[in-house]
């Protein structure tokens, strides 16, 4: 993050300690990094216990993403030694918004409003900047609470084009994420999974209308968003579980400090050792 962005945080941080604040409403949410609605969000308090096992489980979904409900529930127990009851695990992985990534019968329904477009990527040599883009939603935690970060990524460089973080799972902070990437540049093809978020028409239309393909993972399946999945991974153990984030503006910086660091100075072996952005830029 820039000094000049350090400062214009902190700016709208102490304007908003003050009434009458000059700043419009939709600048104080881009400056924060949140989204609007998120702006009229007021948490209900959380039971530390519950706080902790939702905690827990996005530790072992990070390691293990392709464990169930009842895998987690038992590694929860063996962790805690005392039992998790399996449907308690269900209800917190809903509400953190993940599933486990491997295929799976056709037991959850999708929304019928909503539209849905085939996987496009399978075969695909994807050779060059602007190709395809990937997004997806991971859970953050808070010391007291927790956040929802979304995140779009330039698959051929592993460049990440925009970020937004959310104190819901509501649609509009992924289209205003989508909104803020496109000023990079316009991808041929757009991939996400079968979220509701991503199945609005509301979000479809950021990309149809500017003659952009859609395509969604098969429900369940790791390998269809590799990449971002990779990005979380590392994302949580680099800087989120090394981190005790009080506020979200601290998870703001931190997570805006950790994004700059990743697209500019952090080497991947399958990019020849170059940075994210040295191939995007390019």
């Amino acid at each position: 993050m820039s000094d000049e962005h350090d400062l214009s945080v902190r700016q709208i941080i102490s304007h908003l300690e003050k009434p009458n604040s000059q700043l419009s409403l939709i600048r104080q949410c881009e400056l924060l990094g949140i989204s609007r609605s998120s702006w009229y969000y007021q948490p209900g308090p959380i039971d530390p216990l519950t706080l902790d096992l939702m905690n827990r489980i996005d530790k072992i979904y990070t390691d293990y993403p392709f464990y169930g409900s009842r895998k987690v529930a038992a590694q929860l127990s063996r962790d805690l030694e005392y039992r998790i009851n399996r449907k308690r695990t269900q209800r917190l992985m809903r509400l953190m918004g993940i599933e486990a990534i491997y295929p799976k019968p056709n037991l959850s329904k999708a929304h019928p409003n909503h539209c849905h477009y085939p996987y496009l990527l399978k075969g695909l040599a994807i050779d060059h900047p602007n190709h395809v883009w990937g997004t997806d939603i991971t859970y953050v935690r808070l010391s007291d609470g927790f956040l929802y970060l979304v995140a779009f990524m330039d698959w051929h460089s592993r460049y990440v084009l925009s970020w937004q973080l959310s104190t819901s799972l509501e649609a509009d902070f992924c289209i205003e994420a989508a909104k803020v990437a496109l000023e990079n540049g316009t991808p041929q093809i757009a991939n996400s999974d079968q979220g509701v978020q991503f199945t609005r028409q509301s979000y479809l239309d950021v990309w149809k209308n500017r003659h952009i393909q859609v395509s969604m993972d098969g429900r369940g399946r790791c390998m269809d968003n590799i990449f971002t999945e990779r990005l979380w991974r590392s994302l949580k153990y680099e800087e989120v579980y090394l981190k005790d984030y009080q506020t979200v503006a601290e998870a703001r910086s931190g997570i805006s400090s950790w994004f700059d660091f990743y697209n500019h100075k952090r080497v991947h072996q399958s990019l020849n050792y170059q940075t994210p952005a040295e191939i995007y830029l390019a």
